[in-house]
């Protein structure tokens, strides 16, 4: 069981805070080996499901050639196919220098999956009356650029033209002190009065600062925290027990990885400051929980049938993760609904397909690859052909 992240020294640190722009909001690119050599253990796994097992070896392999292809440490992984089975793997290491290896109970941050959470709440709210997707971000935080014609549909669809919050005024905070708690505001704050990307509405680029300021709309008409909000509408009614918005890393007491990425050959952690994400990227969870809500956040069953139809009306990015489309907090690849996430030292994907009501859930301890490629998404979508062999018959 992986003990809790020991933080980096101080010149690592800042280190790490110099280069920051290249690692928290990666851009997810195409497949391709990083070079480098094998991660110590990286096949190693303990695996357990009742699926066939011509199934589970396939899962298996393509899992354990995934790993080797990007010298991922260690992974978590879950396939969920209703009246077929499931399949469950844990491999390679959480903790590199330690030898310890992943276990399979163990908490994970979930980065941009987090911002699927983050629209469902405003989705509740336009539900309830609350407000409604054509509503401008004028209406709710004062300062935006372009903030009388932003909507909060652009804002959820990646298509407001905002400026993001990693600029030069961030990156000298979080370089001064890398262990800095960003409130939500302060998030926010780096965006404010920043010239616009583009005009709203005129491409789909994803930018974090839309989903942060989608947060700030959720305290503004709920009169509640961020974490209050999202407890009360979403974990409690869910039974989501593992999955929590953290701000300070020292309050993740849940056994979990460390995160690695490649420097100059060699994997290294990285800074553990969730903070620096908020309502985009600052949750956590584990493969059982994330099983639940991939299928709650596809199939909708948190919000009115016509708001779910609505949601998943999407296009293609103009930049960003390659979803074959990106909708409302939520993109679409191979027909799987759902969502990926990077960011510091790991990588996510979490996916459901509604005709067969199968769910993927992939987590793995390594980000930042030089070319870009994104391995739990690579995984994602290599075992998608193997699950059709079992939800076409």
């Amino acid at each position: 069981m992986s003990r809790p992240f020991t933080r980096p020294t101080a010149p690592r640190r800042r280190l790490a805070a110099a280069v920051v722009i290249a690692a928290l909001f990666t851009v997810v690119g195409c497949a391709g080996s990083t070079g480098g050599s094998p991660t110590p253990d990286a096949s190693s796994s303990a695996s357990s499901g009742d699926l066939p097992e011509s199934v589970q070896e396939r899962l298996q392999s393509a899992l354990d050639e995934t790993m080797a292809q990007f010298d991922v440490p260690g992974a978590a992984v879950g396939v969920w196919i209703p009246g077929e089975g499931e399949w469950k793997a844990a491999a390679g290491l959480s903790d590199i220098e330690q030898g310890e290896p992943v276990d399979i109970d163990m908490s994970w941050p979930l980065r941009s999956i987090t911002k699927t959470f983050t629209v469902t709440l405003l989705l509740q709210l336009v539900d309830e009356g609350e407000v409604a997707l054509d509503d401008t971000i004028g209406q709710y935080v004062d300062g935006v650029t372009d903030g009388d014609e932003i909507t909060l549909r652009e804002l959820g669809e990646m298509s407001s033209g905002n400026a993001d919050y990693t600029n030069e005024g961030f990156l000298a905070a979080f370089g001064e002190d890398p262990d800095r708690l960003f409130t939500l505001e302060e998030l926010n704050g780096f965006v404010l009065g920043k010239p616009a990307q583009f005009s709203p509405g005129a491409l789909k680029v994803y930018t974090n600062a839309n989903t942060n300021l989608i947060g700030a709309v959720i305290e503004e008409v709920t009169g509640q925290d961020f974490a209050d909000a999202l407890e009360e509408r979403i974990l409690v009614p869910l039974n989501l027990q593992h999955t929590r918005y953290i701000l300070d890393v020292e309050t993740w007491t849940e056994p979990h990885a460390v995160g690695y990425a490649p420097d100059d050959g060699t994997l290294t952690p990285q800074p553990t400051n969730l903070s620096i994400f908020g309502p985009a990227g600052s949750m956590v969870s584990t493969l059982d929980d994330a099983r639940i809500w991939g299928e709650a956040l596809a199939t909708g069953s948190l919000l009115q049938s016509s708001t779910q139809a609505e949601r998943l009306i999407g296009a293609p990015l103009d930049a960003g993760p390659p979803y074959d489309e990106y909708a409302l907090g939520i993109g679409e690849t191979d027909g799987w609904w759902g969502h990926n996430g990077e960011g510091l030292g790991f990588t996510a994907a979490l996916f459901h397909d509604l005709d067969s009501g199968a769910t993927i859930a992939v987590f793995m301890n390594e980000s930042s690859l030089a070319d870009q490629t994104h391995p739990a998404d690579q995984l994602f979508r290599r075992i998608v052909p193997i699950l059709a062999s079992v939800t076409s018959g």
